[in-house]
């Protein structure tokens, strides 16, 4: 491995895109995963990388975002991406992932990936410090990657994205997995090849804290980011003001932070009153715009940005979930006939609008590199009726739960109205946003929003490996997660398909999950802002953020 030699993979990669056998955004995530740079990336299909394509923002300024405001924890165990929008004011990331699905170097100036990926070379940036002015340092990234291996810590789903670094016997990184290797590198030797190690330093958990961290990210607020927190109100507003007292790293070489204060405002989960915000002047900027509100937003005037995502909704059994001293949900026929009783298509109008594509029970997108085609999932409720008869389940009544939005409760009470139409006991809950979240992997049987990954085996490893923090639905399948071990190894998205191929039939015969449609998201700013184009994973960069005026 060299800097100046371009993984040998990316011309292949390059040839692919050409051929038409690749989208531009998977030939971007795949390139720039194994180390290549955005522009060399598109460079290789004879392209330039694009410009801004907004004004320059001015300096100065408040911007106020209309957003859940979440209580912080320690980011390994962040579980919604509101509590890192939040904390990216001071805690940054090794790696952000961008719109046109690129990874870009933060924290890391680079890094270099052996061709059977069991050796990443990561190349730390010169010249970042803390905020109290300390160098940041090799040692800190392997100190950060080393806590995000402790399955010891509840909650801990970075774990999950590290399990080629963990010793399985002690829970922790393994020996000589993790190693500073010089003044500014530090070198992974992965025990079996994880082709999303990137990835995973990219998403919102992997927040990158200073070695005295205490566990509660504001009693101390040293990062390496522009602002400071100045305010958490968990349920009512949040604030941001830049640290004034140190010169961030980043402006010479990304530009920002423009605004002197970020403010997010909490006005709950009805989308009415984001709207109300947004009319009488409280708010500048929508975290998401949903449903028939993108079209109202439209109509007052605000400029409306686009992602299509693998953004997705899962209604899920939980196999582990007793009910009077049974396990209602551990019976496979039991889930297989929800499942069968529900038209996806028409949870997708029903629920969403109409505003995305339809899903397939799985939980692996069109978009994604490794992506299998299957014949859709099949819908007979007199089927379902005579499962669950088979089961001595037909008079049992299933208690759906959602948050009290629109589009969940939506979708929910679509999945619901079909169940009765088929016959099953079905009854209805909806619980408050500031109480379902506290609870959201213990429910019997319950709706759970998730973001997109940049790959299908990345959510596979996160929701569906058996004991993984996150995963909701009590699945355990030793056949799902040897097949997945496998897949993870296999840098190649082509021959990567025919095991994703396998774990997409394996989800839908063990009916883990009803899982209706792909989301495509939207949010709304007010004229004159600028940086806030919606993220295909809901990530607001801040020192992006600013007013052309």
């Amino acid at each position: 491995m060299t800097r100046k030699t371009l993984h040998p993979a990316a011309a292949h990669l390059a040839e692919e895109h050409r051929a038409g056998l690749l989208s531009r955004r998977e030939f971007l995530t795949r390139t720039t995963s194994l180390g290549v740079s955005a522009a060399a990336a598109y460079g290789l299909i004879g392209l330039a990388a694009p410009g801004v394509v907004h004004a320059q923002p001015v300096l100065g300024g408040t911007i106020r975002i209309q957003s859940d405001v979440r209580p912080l924890k320690d980011p390994r165990t962040y579980d919604w991406p509101q509590m890192s929008n939040y904390s990216r004011g001071w805690l940054e990331y090794l790696v952000e992932y961008q719109r046109d699905g690129s990874f870009r170097p933060m924290l890391l100036e680079g890094w270099e990936v052996s061709d059977d990926a069991t050796q990443y070379v990561l190349r730390v940036r010169p010249g970042v410090t803390w905020n109290d002015g300390t160098p940041f340092t090799p040692e800190d990234v392997a100190h950060n990657i080393a806590r995000w291996c402790d399955q010891s810590v509840e909650g801990n789903s970075m774990a999950a994205r590290m399990s080629s670094l963990i010793d399985p016997e002690t829970g922790q990184a393994r020996e000589g997995a993790i190693e500073v290797t010089g003044d500014t590198t530090v070198t992974l030797t992965l025990e079996t090849p994880d082709i999303t190690l990137i990835a995973g330093f990219s998403d919102y958990p992997a927040a990158i804290v200073p070695q005295d961290f205490s566990g509660n990210p504001l009693d101390n607020p040293k990062g390496t980011g522009p602002y400071l927190p100045e305010e958490l109100t968990v349920g009512i507003r949040s604030s941001l003001v830049r640290n004034t007292d140190h010169v961030w790293w980043g402006t010479q070489v990304f530009g920002g932070p423009y605004l002197d204060r970020i403010e997010y405002i909490d006005y709950g989960t009805d989308q009415a009153a984001h709207m109300a915000a947004a009319d009488a002047g409280e708010v500048d900027m929508l975290y998401e715009s949903l449903g028939d509100f993108v079209d109202i937003m439209d109509s007052i005037g605000w400029e409306r940005s686009e992602a299509v995502t693998a953004n997705t909704v899962v209604v899920r059994t939980n196999q582990l979930a007793e009910i009077d001293g049974e396990r209602p949900y551990a019976d496979v026929r039991v889930r297989r006939a929800l499942a069968m009783a529900v038209s996806n298509a028409m949870c997708l109008e029903l629920g969403y609008a109409g505003r995305g594509e339809v899903a397939e029970n799985h939980h692996v997108c069109p978009i994604h590199p490794e992506y299998a085609e299957l014949p859709p999932p099949v819908i007979d409720p007199e089927q379902a009726v005579a499962m669950l008869a088979e089961a001595g389940m037909s008079d049992f009544e299933h208690e759906l739960i959602s948050i009290d939005d629109n589009w969940r409760r939506n979708t929910c009470d679509a999945v619901a109205a079909q169940l009765r139409d088929a016959g099953i006991p079905v009854r209805r809950t909806v619980i408050p946003g500031n109480t379902f979240w506290n609870d959201w992997t213990n429910y019997a049987f319950s709706a759970t929003d998730w973001a997109q990954r940049p790959l299908g085996v990345q959510v596979l490893a996160l929701a569906y490996r058996s004991g993984e923090a996150w995963n909701e639905t009590g699945f355990a399948n030793a056949e799902f997660d040897a097949t997945l071990q496998e897949a993870l190894s296999i840098a190649d998205a082509d021959a990567r398909r025919a095991l994703s191929e396998r774990l997409q039939r394996i989800m839908q015969e063990e009916g883990v999950v009803i899982q209706p449609y792909w989301r495509s998201t939207y949010r709304h700013v007010r004229p004159g802002v600028v940086g806030a184009d919606q993220h295909p994973t809901f990530e607001i960069h801040v020192y992006k953020l600013g007013f052309s005026e």
